[in-house]
Formats: structure tokens, sequence, C-alpha cells
């Protein structure tokens, strides 16, 4: 099963870009190894080519570019983009994938897709984890040099004009997906369905957040270990690997979207929030909400619904009166022991449904007039 992943990149040294490609690199660091000379080490293997660069190198070609047109001058700017096809470890067995195989597909991909854009692209025989999995990597500069063929798939004139920019959008990577699929069916290779996306969702960034854990930690248990003392902990957690587990044990237990907000609150200080059809995540301690897309699909809001429903359904309809008068929060006294804002935007909606409840409540009794509720307490 071949998998597309886009990195976008802020460095404005492209040269770094072709040394990640063809020297070896620590992987938690990102450092180059040297050899014994103090010179960076090659890899083992692998295949090179540039395109659209004409007589210049990757890094030239993209300095001039951005020298021609006056753009990415500003640090914040994308200079680059770099899509990474992996291709699935069975295809080099059992239907003859090679790495010449895979240049070839990586260099029809990139035309097809990015004319006009400078750009590398590499082949390794293997990733990080070690399957056995030959990936290619294409590296695009983020600006066009020049003016190409519009095709169905363009929908803006950033798509095919000369000196605009390379917007990697949701409807792109739809298109890009739907083709890594295609170039597989047509060289016979492994392949799934690419365009349903992933129902636990882990980014660049959180894949190597975890190794980069699990390192430490194994180093952390290994002195415990030989101090006598059992770990605790063996399998390292991100933020969203603890948030998913929480979200999780939470959904499954609740039947509607207000249910299912406030046990999350209530449970582990978790609060959630819709803007735009779009549900995202605060965790306690954090003050920037989480999408959740970032998540995965399992956790946006079509697919909470759904599972709500579910429970709707499978659960038997319990009849709840409120029959007493419920108490206030002190929001301050809470606050003061470091909840979250999210913790006080749950407060003040609890706040608001108790006082709602007990005036309901006491418009049932007939005890809205002050004299007659304290004769009744009386």
């Amino acid at each position: 099963m071949a998998t597309l992943k886009h990195i976008s990149s802020k460095n404005s040294d492209y040269s770094a870009i072709e040394a990640y490609l063809i020297y070896q690199h620590d992987a938690f660091t990102g450092k180059q190894l040297l050899d014994e000379q103090g010179k960076p080490k090659l890899r083992e293997s692998y295949i090179l080519d540039t395109f659209e660069c004409g007589d210049f190198s990757f890094a030239t070609a993209c300095l001039l570019a951005n020298r021609k047109y006056g753009k990415n001058n500003h640090p914040e700017d994308i200079k680059s983009h770099q899509y990474i096809i992996s291709f699935d470890p069975r295809d080099a067995a059992d239907n003859g994938l090679t790495m010449e195989k895979a240049q070839a597909l990586g260099l029809k991909f990139c035309s097809g897709n990015f004319p006009g854009h400078p750009a590398i692209v590499c082949t390794h025989p293997d990733g990080h984890n070690h399957s056995g999995n030959i990936h290619v990597h294409i590296v695009i500069g983020s600006i066009r040099t020049r003016e190409v063929e519009r095709k169905p798939f363009m929908q803006k004139p950033r798509d095919w004009r000369e000196g605009m920019k390379h917007s990697s959008t949701a409807q792109t990577m739809r298109h890009l997906r739907v083709e890594v699929m295609e170039l597989c069916e047509g060289a016979g290779l492994y392949q799934i369905d690419l365009l349903n996306g992933s129902k636990e969702r882990v980014s660049e960034a959180e894949y190597w957040a975890r190794r980069r854990g699990q390192q430490k930690l194994n180093l952390a248990n290994a002195a415990l270990t030989a101090a006598g003392q059992p770990p605790q902990q063996k399998k390292f957690e991100t933020v969203k690997d603890t948030l998913r587990k929480q979200i999780s044990s939470v959904l499954y237990r609740t039947v509607s979207l207000e249910d299912f907000s406030d046990r999350l609150m209530q449970q582990y200080g978790i609060a959630v929030k819709e803007s735009r059809g779009q549900l995202s995540y605060l965790p306690s301690g954090r003050t920037k909400f989480i999408r959740a897309k970032h998540l995965g699909d399992k956790f946006d809001k079509a697919a909470v619904l759904v599972t709500l429903q579910a429970n709707t359904e499978r659960k038997p309809k319990v009849q709840f009166k409120q029959d007493a008068i419920g108490k206030l929060i002190d929001i301050q006294s809470r606050l003061t022991e470091g909840k979250g804002i999210g913790y006080k935007r749950w407060i003040t909606k609890h706040n608001l449904k108790v006082i709602a409840q007990t005036v309901k409540l006491l418009q049932e009794k007939g005890l809205t007039d002050e004299d007659a509720l304290n004769q009744r307490i009386a």
C-alpha cells in the first residue's frame, strides 16, 4: 500500500535538503553522521535526479527564482514542499518493484503534478522503521518558474501561472492521493484507498516526538532496572496519544454531543469547541485547541455523531427529572487550583444550567414568591 505524506519547509538553506537526501543523518537529532576523517557519510544507496533546474543545482535554481520574482524573503515564507511516496514493503518481492522503477514512477508523478517547479526526485531503499519500504522524496521549490498548460485539476491561477507559489490545500492533497492510487494501479503495485482518511492520524512531528520520547523512556527504564527498581511506564505517549484515549473512553459511554462534552470536562478537564462544523479539543494545561483532523477521522463531528447515535440505539432511554436544587460552582476558587480556560468555560455553562433548572423547579412547586419560599423553608 503506497502512502503519500506532505511536509512544507521554511528553511532558506536549499542545499540542506539535498544533503539530507544523500548523506546519513541521526534519526533523532537530524545531524549528519561523520566518518573517521570527519567527512559526511553518504547513504548506502540512493538514486537522485533534478527536474526543471536547467544547468543549475536545485539550490541555485530556487535562489534564482526567489530573486527573479521577489518572493520568499521573509523567515515565515514557505520555501519548499516535500512529498514522500512510500511503497508497500511487499512490492519488491511480490511485484518486482526496484529502486530504478520507483525513481521512474517518482519522476512521472513530479512532471505530471508539479510542472514549472525546480525539483529533486530521490529514491531510498528503506525508511526509519526498517520495514524495507522503498520510498521516493519529491522536493519542489515553492515558486513556479514558467507558465504551464492548465490541466483539469488546476483550479486557481497559482496552479499554472509563472511566478506563483505552490499551495498544498486539501483539494490539492485529494488530487495527489488519487494520482498515487492510479500510479500504483498502473504499475501493478499494492494500494489502499487513500481518500477515506485514517481513524487515527499521526503527523510527522508527532511520529518523531514518539520516537524521541520512547528512546528517553527506554534509557530511564534501563537505569531503574539496573538499580533494582521496576519501571512504571514502558510505552511513551504523546499529548495527542493521551487525548485520543481519553476522548475514546468517554465517546462510547455518552449519547449526546452535550453529554460527551460535559463528561470530557468533568473527567479529564478537556474542553470541546465547535467552529464551522468542526470539533477541536483543549486538554488541561494547554492554551491552544487541537483540531479533530490532527487526531484522526474518528474524532471529527460527523464520526462522533454517528457513534453517539449508535450509543443511543444500544442503550435504553432513561427519563430523568430534576427534583433538587443544584449547586453553583465558585469559578474563582476553582481557577486558583490551576484549572485551565476550558474548565472556566465549562463551569460557566454548568452554572447557567443549574440556575435554569432551579428556576424551573421553583416555578413547578409554586415557590417563586419570596414569602412563600421562606414559609416553606421554615
